[in-house]
């Protein structure tokens, strides 16, 4: 049971935002490694395309198109290279500065996130326990 309709949505968030951290950590790893080229993790767009109001189908039955709702709206993070970034002489692109920025900004973001799924339980918890006592 999901504390409300955005519950799926944060959680995708947070997931995406773990694996955005593990390529940023990926990328300062290989900070020396010739030839290496910086990743980074696409979602938004991905994201925002789920959001957009599509067709609900009518299940007249519960056997019926059970499960044809639910797969419409997922949408898969992808693991893309970095364009047009300054290149080393050894063909590295990773830039330290701009790696470590980064992965501050996407703490920022996923202990957002975070606070958002607790507030969002937390309210949902309290909906719980104030119809327990009636």
């Amino acid at each position: 049971m999901e504390a409300s309709n955005i519950t799926s949505t944060l959680f995708n968030n947070l997931n995406f935002r773990a694996q955005r951290q593990n390529v940023i950590s990926s990328n300062i790893a290989n900070i020396n490694t010739p030839d290496y080229k910086t990743k980074d993790v696409t979602f938004e767009n991905e994201l925002k395309k789920a959001q957009q109001p599509i067709l609900k189908l009518a299940q007249t039955n519960g056997n019926h198109l059970s499960s044809i709702n639910s797969n419409l709206n997922v949408s898969k993070p992808s693991l893309i290279e970095v364009q047009g970034l300054e290149e080393q002489n050894d063909g590295n692109n990773v830039n330290l500065d701009a790696q470590m920025s980064e992965m501050s900004k996407n703490k920022v973001l996923f202990d957002a996130v975070q606070t958002a799924i607790k507030k969002d339980s937390s309210l949902f918890r309290s909906v719980i326990e104030s119809s327990a006592k009636n």
